[in-house]
C-alpha cells in the first residue's frame, strides 16, 4: 500500500515558486464557495512521524483565509475528556457549517497507537475502526466534506531525518524517537487501519512526504480536487426549512431542521402515516388504567426519593454517569416526572436540559453535536426534557427533514447510545403516554388555570390534530431505538401519580443494577 508513497518523488524550487501562487488563489476561491454554501471541511493530518505535519498545517493556514479555518491537536486526554465516551473530544471540534477544521492527530491515533504498542487486541482495534467509519459516514452523509491525509516516509528517510535533527540541534517531537523504533509496527498497524476505513465518501490520500516541496503541492492539488468536486455537486444554498414552514411551527420546533437544500422534497409518504394510524402500534400495550391513591402515591414517592438520593451519591462515588431523557405527548407529564427525580437528588450532581429551538450555533452542525456537548462529567446525572428523538418525531412529521436524513437517523442514534452505555454511562429512556382524551382534559385545565396557561399554545392543538402521524412515528421510533443496551420504558400517564412513581422506581433499579 505504501510502496507508491515511496518513490522519491521531487519538486524543484524553481517549479514550487511557479505553481504555488495560482494553487493559493484556487483554494482560496474555493474556500470562499464553499462558506457561501456552507459546507463544512474536516481536514485529516496523519502519518509516519517525521514526515513534516506541523510543516503541512503551517502551509494551510497559509494557503486558506484563516479566519475561518481551526488547528485542534490532539495529544494526552486531560481530565474532562477521559471522563466522557472517547468521542466527545472530536464532537467538541466540528466545523461549523462553511467553516475548516484541520485537525493534527485525530479519531485514527489512539486505535494506531494502541494497536502498535500491542495495547489492545485485533478485534478491539478492528472494532474501534468500524465506529470510526460509521462516524465518518454519519458526517460525510450530513454534508461535511473529509479529507484524510496520511504522510508516509521510508523507514530510511525516517532515520535519516531523525540523526538529522539530532546533529543540526532541532527541535522535534517528542514521539519521532519512541515512535521510530517501532516502525515496523506502526506501518503493519496503520496499513491495517487504512484498508478498512478507505471508502468512496471518505477515502485516504497517502503522500510521499521525502520533498517538502512535492508533498506540499500534492496537498494543496488534492485539497483543490476534492473541493471542487463537492461544489460542483451542492447547489445552491436554499432558505432553511424552518423559513419555509410557518411562523409558529418553526419558532417552537423542538428540534433543528434538517440541512437539506432541496426543500419540495421534505415529505413523509401519506401512505406511511395512513398505514400507521390504522395499524396497532406499541402504546396499545401501555395500561392507562393504572391508579396510585393519594396516600399511597406520597409514601411510594418519599421511599424511592430517599432510595434515589443515596443512589445518586453511590454514583457520583463511583464516577458513573447517568443520562435519562424523558419523551411523550404534550401535556404527558414530562416536567412534572423531572420535578420529582430533582427533588431527590443534590442540585449540585444534575442538570436539566429543556431541548428547544436549536441557536444558529447549532443548526450549523450536526444535529446530534448538541447533545454530544452536553454529556455529564464522570459521576454526573443529565434529565433531557425532550432530545435527539426529535429527528425522527418533530422533525419527521413537522415535514422539517429529508425522508432519508430521519430514517438513517434510527442507526446514528443506536450508535450514539451504544458508544455512551460503552464507556458505562446509565441510560433511560421514557416515553409517557397519555390518551387523546385524558390530552384534551388537560389542555383545557391549563385554559382555565391562571398559573398553567403559559404551558398552553396554539402549537400544542396544532401537534394535537396529528395525533396519528405521532403515533405511528412513536412506534417506528421504539422498534427501531429499543435495544439490549439502551430500551425503552413505555409508562401509563393518565394518572400523574402513578407515571411519577413508576419513573422514580425504574431510575433507581437501574441505577441499583448497574451500580451493583
Amino acid at each position: 500500500m505504501f510502496l507508491a508513497a515511496e518513490l522519491g518523488r521531487k519538486v524543484k524550487k524553481k517549479k514550487f515558486d511557479a505553481l504555488e501562487p495560482d494553487l493559493h488563489t484556487q483554494l482560496l476561491t474555493a474556500q470562499r464557495e464553499a462558506r457561501a454554501k456552507r459546507v463544512p471541511l474536516v481536514v485529516l493530518v496523519s502519518g509516519v512521524e517525521g514526515a513534516g505535519k506541523g510543516e503541512v498545517v503551517n502551509r494551510l493556514h497559509r494557503w486558506f483565509d484563516t479566519r475561518w479555518v481551526r488547528t485542534h491537536a490532539f495529544w494526552d486526554e486531560n481530565d474532562m475528556e477521559r471522563e466522557r465516551p472517547r468521542f466527545w473530544r472530536f464532537w467538541q471540534k466540528l466545523p461549523p457549517a462553511g467553516t475548516t477544521a484541520v485537525l493534527f492527530g485525530s479519531w485514527y491515533t489512539r486505535p494506531i497507537v494502541d494497536r502498535a504498542f500491542r495495547r489492545v487486541g485485533q478485534a478491539r482495534f478492528e472494532q474501534e475502526l468500524r465506529r470510526i467509519a460509521e462516524f465518518e459516514r454519519l458526517l460525510s452523509d450530513d454534508g461535511a466534506l473529509i479529507v484524510k491525509f496520511w504522510f508516509h516516509l521510508s523507514k530510511e528517510e525516517q532515520q535519516k531525518r531523525l540523526r538529522d535533527d539530532v546533529k543540526q540541534g532541532r527541535i522535534t517531537s517528542p514521539l519521532l524517537k519512541k515512535y521510530a523504533r517501532r516502525y515496523d509496527d506502526f506501518l503493519a498497524v496503520s496499513e491495517r487501519a487504512i484498508r478498512l476505513t478507505d471508502v468512496g465518501a471518505c477515502p485516504w490520500h497517502i503522500v510521499d512526504a521525502h520533498d517538502r516541496r512535492y508533498r506540499d503541492l500534492t496537498v494543496g492539488r488534492t485539497l483543490l480536487s476534492a473541493l471542487r468536486a463537492r461544489l460542483a455537486a451542492e447547489p445552491a444554498a436554499a432558505p432553511s426549512a424552518e423559513a419555509e414552514a410557518s411562523g409558529d411551527a418553526a419558532a417552537t420546533a423542538d428540534v433543528a431542521p434538517a440541512r437539506t437544500n432541496d426543500a419540495s422534497a421534505v415529505e413523509t409518504p401519506a401512505s406511511t402515516l395512513a398505514e400507521g394510524a390504522a395499524a396497532r402500534t406499541v402504546l396499545d400495550t401501555v395500561d392507562l388504567e393504572a391508579v396510585l391513591a393519594p396516600e399511597r402515591y406520597r409514601k411510594e414517592l418519599r421511599r424511592h426519593q430517599r432510595r434515589l438520593n443515596e443512589l445518586a451519591w453511590r454514583a457520583h462515588t463511583a464516577g458513573r454517569h447517568t443520562i435519562a431523557l424523558f419523551e411523550g405527548w404534550d401535556a404527558a407529564g414530562k416536567g412534572g416526572a423531572i420535578r420529582r427525580i430533582t427533588q431527590a437528588v443534590d442540585a449540585r450532581l444534575y442538570q436539566v436540559i429543556s431541548v428547544a429551538a436549536p441557536t444558529e450555533e447549532e443548526r450549523a452542525q450536526h444535529y446530534l453535536w448538541r447533545f454530544w456537548r452536553h454529556l455529564p462529567r464522570a459521576g454526573a446525572m443529565t434529565f433531557y426534557d425532550r432530545s435527539w428523538y426529535g429527528r425522527v418525531l418533530v422533525e419527521r412529521v413537522e415535514r422539517f427533514a429529508h425522508e432519508t436524513d430521519w430514517r438513517r437517523a434510527y442507526h446514528e442514534i443506536n450508535d450514539f447510545e451504544e458508544q455512551l452505555v460503552d464507556h458505562g454511562v446509565v441510560l433511560l429512556k421514557f416515553w409517557l403516554h397519555i390518551s387523546p382524551e385524558e390530552q384534551l382534559r388537560r389542555f383545557e385545565e391549563r385554559e382555565r388555570t391562571a398559573w398553567k396557561k403559559h404551558k398552553i399554545t396554539q402549537e400544542d392543538w396544532r401537534n394535537r390534530e396529528k395525533w396519528d402521524a405521532y403515533r405511528a412515528a412513536v412506534d417506528e421510533m421504539v422498534a427501531r431505538t429499543h435495544t439490549n443496551f439502551a430500551p425503552w420504558s413505555l409508562i401509563g400517564a393518565n394518572d400523574a401519580r402513578h407515571a411519577r412513581v413508576e419513573v422514580l422506581r425504574t431510575v433507581c433499579d437501574r441505577l441499583d443494577a448497574a451500580l451493583s
